[in-house]
Formats: structure tokens, C-alpha cells, sequence
């Protein structure tokens, strides 16, 4: 009995390691693909923010929606983010205070303030998009960050494309060790474990 056990939990470890390896190739595939392109609205995934300013990886990615937006692919920013432990400022409202500086105007700017993980933040700008007849969204974060944010979205119903923010810091093991981990949260969300 003792065998049977010991040769099915090797079965399964082996079944989740294929998965997570499949799920790796598929996320490391999708953070080296831009897919910028028209849709009705640009999504900003949130990041850190320090006192009311973007930190650097949050300066990126709202960076790239700025000048996604210069070129008219989208007539709206959605900023997501939540407040992460600070008492004043969230994540979505710096992305939109940020947006408003470079000359982006108010009315062009929505903003999701409540989301504490990728999940929520995805959600919420799901159910805005919903209220607002929005039907596309072309999303920016990290590359590696893309495909499962992709996957939430899809999974609303929405069209997603995916425009990671440059970066050429992340690169080798440092990003194949980024694309495991986005895999296995992945793998968390499917079976209903929101990371």
C-alpha cells in the first residue's frame, strides 16, 4: 500500500512539475510579445508608489501607457492599485496623478483604488470596463506579468492584448525565475487559490 502511495504522489509531482514547465514556455513567450493595438481602453496595472510618487517599475509601465495613448490607440487610461499599506496614497490614484502631469485630461483617466493583488485589481477594472460598455483593453505591466492578467481578463469575457513596459534589466534565469512564478500563480488561479 505503502508503494502505491509513494508511486502516485510521484505521479502527481510529475503531472504539476510538466504543468508548471508548459505554463513557464507559455509565459516567457508572451512577455517578449507586443501586441499594442486599438482598443477602448489602456489598462495600467498598479505597482509601488512612495509617498505619492510612482516608483521606478510603476514610472515605467505608466510611461509606456502615456506614450500608448500619445499614439492614439486608446481614448482612456485605467490606473489600477490599491493602497498597499499606506495610509494616503494608492497605487491607481499616483497613476493618475502622474497621468494628469503629463497632460492627460481628467476626463481620460479612470482610475481602480481598491485591488490589493493582480486578481483584484484585474476584477475590478472588469466589472468598470463592464459598467462603461468597454469591450478591449490593451494592458501594461511587466512581461513576464502578462499572461495571467491576460487570462483573467479573457476569462470576463473581454478582447486583451498585452504591451509589457520596457525593461532591459529583467533578462536570463532572473526572468525565467519571474516567468515560474507568474506560472504557478497561474496554476493557483485556475484551481480558485487567488495570489
Amino acid at each position: 500500500m505503502r508503494r502505491i502511495l509513494v508511486l502516485v504522489a510521484g505521479v502527481l509531482c510529475a503531472i504539476a512539475a510538466a504543468a508548471i514547465v508548459r505554463v513557464t514556455l507559455q509565459v516567457h513567450a508572451q512577455a517578449r510579445l507586443d501586441e499594442a493595438r486599438p482598443a477602448d481602453v489602456i489598462i495600467v496595472l498598479g505597482a509601488a508608489e512612495y509617498s505619492g510618487r510612482p516608483s521606478p517599475v510603476l514610472k515605467a509601465r505608466l510611461d509606456h501607457a502615456l506614450e500608448l495613448y500619445r499614439r492614439k490607440l486608446a481614448p482612456r487610461i485605467l490606473t489600477t492599485g490599491g493602497a498597499g499599506g499606506d495610509p494616503i496614497f494608492t497605487e491607481g490614484d499616483v497613476g493618475r496623478a502622474y497621468l494628469l502631469k503629463r497632460d492627460v485630461p481628467a476626463e481620460a483617466v479612470i482610475v481602480e483604488r481598491e485591488g490589493e493583488t493582480t486578481a483584484q485589481s484585474a476584477s475590478a477594472a472588469v466589472e468598470i470596463m463592464q459598467r462603461m460598455g468597454l469591450r478591449s483593453c490593451l494592458v501594461v505591466t511587466d512581461g513576464y506579468h502578462l499572461f495571467r492578467v491576460k487570462k483573467i481578463f479573457e476569462q470576463k469575457g473581454l478582447q486583451v492584448y498585452g504591451s509589457p513596459r520596457p525593461s532591459e534589466t529583467i533578462q536570463g534565469w532572473r526572468l525565467w525565475r519571474l516567468c515560474g512564478r507568474q506560472a504557478v500563480a497561474y496554476l493557483m488561479w485556475r484551481v480558485g487559490i487567488v495570489v
